[in-house]
């Protein structure tokens, strides 16, 4: 079973549904047993990174996702849920992340419109396991204010948005993106089922 973590933040039943629709039992749960005996973990995500890691502090979710990281499950992070498994967010301040994997979230350049609202293409440099049977420079679906800077060997593709911008990421059973797979039709589809196959 793929739990997606219920921490009071992001539409969760839209990735519920596609992970469904693509043949997955997929439970939304912040029931502490249901996480820990899940086969695998999603956390997706939308608004304020400070009220998000303050949320999943207090509830103690954090301790549930470095559990299962450290146990190998396949954890996979959407939109602020990539964002918070880094070391810090300068959103509206400076705050902490889950520290799962090295990088900051910075704000989108100057000279781009904020939020990116839309569709734009990936460049893919890691093929497996996420990113397998897709299409050369697929469009995923975007809703983002900030981004990820990290120097780490980690990044598994980027998109361009003023600037080339770091939009995936996979480091062992940890993969993450800042699009949204869940609104990204079939390539959407083709990356969750991949998740799901991991």
């Amino acid at each position: 079973m793929i739990a997606i973590i219920d921490y009071g933040m992001g539409n969760l039943r839209s990735v519920q549904k596609a992970f469904e629709y693509i043949g997955y039992e997929a439970k939304i749960t912040s029931d502490v047993k249901e996480l820990e005996n899940a086969d695998k973990l999603v956390l997706p995500g939308v608004g304020a990174f400070s009220d998000a890691i303050d949320t999943i502090r207090k509830k103690k979710i954090d301790d549930i996702i470095y559990k299962a990281v450290e146990e190998n499950k396949p954890f996979l992070g959407i939109c602020l849920g990539m964002q918070l498994i880094f070391d810090k967010s300068y959103e509206y301040g400076e705050y902490k992340g889950l520290g799962l994997v090295e990088g900051e979230i910075r704000l989108l350049p100057d000279n781009v419109k904020k939020p990116h609202i839309g569709w734009n293409n990936l460049k893919i440099h890691k093929r497996d396991p996420l990113f397998t049977d897709l299409e050369e420079d697929p469009y995923v679906y975007f809703v983002h204010s900030y981004y990820l800077e990290t120097q780490a060997d980690v990044v598994s593709a980027t998109t361009f948005y003023g600037k080339d911008i770091q939009v995936s990421v996979q480091k062992g059973n940890i993969f993450a993106t800042q699009f949204h797979p869940e609104k990204s039709g079939n390539t959407g589809l083709q990356i969750l089922k991949n998740f799901g196959g991991v």
